[in-house]
């Protein structure tokens, strides 16, 4: 927020992805969202990826200086298992997974999609 870098914000629950954002300055409605999200399983995360990918591509062609990134927030349980491939900008994986049963699916889908890995607990907050 306080860079005003300019996000996209495609939120995969529920039965299909939803865009809550596309290329729209940050803003403060971010860090409430943010709050806000939960995490159920079976979500359509192959979906969101090849949408989110498309986006990108897209974003690419019509601002090729703009830099891009991917944080993706999930903890690795997906609806079905779609094919993957690496994404086309640096890509973070945030692994949100929690319980007493881990079952680390977080950790194989990053490097299914060649993105750093990084489980929620060791991040440092800013």
């Amino acid at each position: 927020y306080r860079k005003r870098a300019r996000l996209a914000v495609l939120h995969a629950a529920g039965s299909e992805p939803r865009w809550l954002w596309q290329g729209q300055k940050a803003s403060r409605e971010l860090r409430d969202w943010l709050r806000e999200v939960g995490a159920g399983g079976g979500t359509p995360l192959p979906e969101a990826l090849a949408q989110a990918s498309d986006w990108l591509q897209r974003r690419q062609r019509h601002k090729p200086g703009e830099n891009q990134r991917l944080l993706i927030l999930t903890d690795g349980r997906l609806s079905d298992s779609a094919p993957l491939s690496p994404l086309p900008c640096p890509t973070l994986l945030v692994d949100i997974e929690s319980g007493p049963v881990r079952l680390g699916r977080a950790r194989l889908l990053a490097k299914k999609l060649g993105a750093e890995y990084q489980p929620i607990g060791s991040l440092a907050l800013r």
